[in-house]
């Protein structure tokens, strides 16, 4: 397992370059948020709007939730992407059917 390490000056220079795009945040409780990065803090605290909750089932389309302007503070935050369409405007996570996330575990070794 490799454990890579990011300061707070990187991730916030990687969240300059995500400023008002769509972003696809994973949370540390496993859920999936999709929204423009509308602002963020030395915290990594993110404000998102226009933001939507995507709930993954195995046997169904994820139910889209919407949230609209929504934060999410930054130690609830497990990964940071932009949020890609295909070509033609298809985003593909409206047709997965796939178990949900889990949530981040902590184990001592």
């Amino acid at each position: 397992i490799t454990i890579c390490y990011i300061t707070n000056t990187t991730m916030a220079s990687a969240l300059r370059e995500f400023q008002d795009q769509q972003v696809h945040i994973i949370t540390a409780d496993g859920r999936n948020i999709i929204g423009k990065l509308s602002g963020y803090d030395q915290l990594q605290n993110l404000i998102l709007s226009a933001a939507n909750e995507h709930v993954f089932s195995p046997s169904a389309k994820p139910d889209v939730v919407p949230l609209g302007l929504y934060v999410i503070r930054g130690d609830n935050v497990a990964a940071v992407g932009l949020h890609v369409v295909e070509e033609g405007g298809v985003d593909v996570l409206t047709s997965v059917q796939c178990e949900p996330i889990g949530s981040i575990r902590h184990e001592v070794l």
